[in-house]
């Protein structure tokens, strides 16, 4: 399979990649800014499995303008169909509502929910039937659940982007395209442990990575347009 995974240079993205390997003949693209990690994950990944192939891809989500230019081209260079996307990449800023700047709000906007939206909308057509696209929200951005002060724009954020696999679910449902939306729990990472310093998550990021990943592989035959919330705990 060609996979694509954001955000996979740490935490819950980087443990993703490494479960994808293990299954020799995919050939995931793990795209993050930090190229030192990302050279990491590639020279773990084969350990894990030497049929597998990972293709660090050194790229900022957040420079949108570059999409056509830079950053497609590069995937078309690896990749001439693509059977699964997953937007895990994230940004997380706790800060209360009016101690937020600008800049924070617009960073989070396009790293949790623009970058996403628009890098799915350039990878759709080298999708075929089959083609699954998996968006990681957060519990936070999931509709009824306990909500925590100082996660309000990032939130907001993450539930924009589960409204948006419910939408293209209907969208591209003739094409055989699937959609879905994990709703991730507490989690050991470092953005968690950044929004509630002193609280131990339940659930380490390579059990998370380990659902992930097989969700994505398997999921799309039975859930399109779903949003999951995938959580033992609260937060």
């Amino acid at each position: 399979m060609n996979i694509i995974v954001t955000g996979a240079s740490r935490g819950i993205g980087y443990q993703t990649v490494l479960q994808l390997a293990k299954s020799a003949g995919n050939r995931i693209i793990a795209l993050a800014r930090d190229h030192e990690q990302l050279t990491r994950l590639q020279l773990e990944s084969r350990k894990v499995q030497p049929e597998s192939e990972v293709i660090p891809l050194v790229f900022d989500l957040q420079q949108t303008s570059s999409y056509d230019d830079a950053l497609i081209p590069q995937i078309k260079g690896h990749f001439t169909s693509a059977d699964i996307l997953i937007n895990n990449a994230g940004l997380l800023v706790n800060r209360t509502f009016e101690q937020l700047t600008l800049l924070e709000m617009v960073q989070m906007l396009t790293v949790n929910f623009i970058a996403p939206a628009y890098l799915t909308k350039l990878i759709i057509p080298l999708m075929t039937k089959g083609g699954h696209v998996v968006n990681i929200s957060s519990m936070g951005g999931f509709q009824g659940s306990q909500k925590f002060k100082g996660l309000s724009i990032y939130s907001a954020s993450k539930a924009a982007l589960a409204s948006l696999s419910e939408c293209l679910a209907e969208e591209y449902i003739n094409k055989g395209i699937s959609f879905n939306c994990l709703a991730l729990g507490a989690t050991d990472t470092e953005m968690m442990r950044a929004a509630f310093p002193g609280y131990n998550a339940p659930i380490k990021p390579n059990e998370m990575a380990k659902f992930i990943a097989e969700f994505a592989i398997k999921g799309n035959q039975y859930f399109n347009g779903k949003i999951i919330p995938v959580s033992t705990s609260t937060p």
